[in-house]
């Protein structure tokens, strides 16, 4: 399940492999994305991951606004609280 937390590179670096690899802060939450879509992406910049690569990059308002939203709705606890767990029952899951 992809939400689309808005990310910001906080730090980049490149493989051996040619990898373009980054750690991104989503919503207090780090974690390893690729860059190789999206090379340009430079520290302090949003963007929206799936399936562990960065896909689009976001402006800051853009990335403010749909972090704003989603605390709204539920999604994410308030500003410095942990991500909140999504729902079980919120979970798309294949027909029997």
């Amino acid at each position: 399940m992809c939400l689309g937390i808005p990310g910001r590179i906080v730090r980049r670096w490149v493989q051996d492999d040619g990898a373009i690899l980054a750690e991104a802060d989503f919503a207090g939450e780090l974690r390893t994305v690729r860059l190789n879509y999206l090379p340009d992406l430079q520290v302090g910049d949003f963007t929206i991951v799936h399936a562990g690569f960065a896909l689009t990059k976001l402006d800051p308002d853009e990335a403010a606004r749909t972090t704003a939203l989603m605390r709204d709705v539920g999604l994410l606890g308030p500003e410095g609280d942990e991500p909140l767990v999504v729902p079980a029952d919120w979970i798309d899951r294949p027909a029997p």
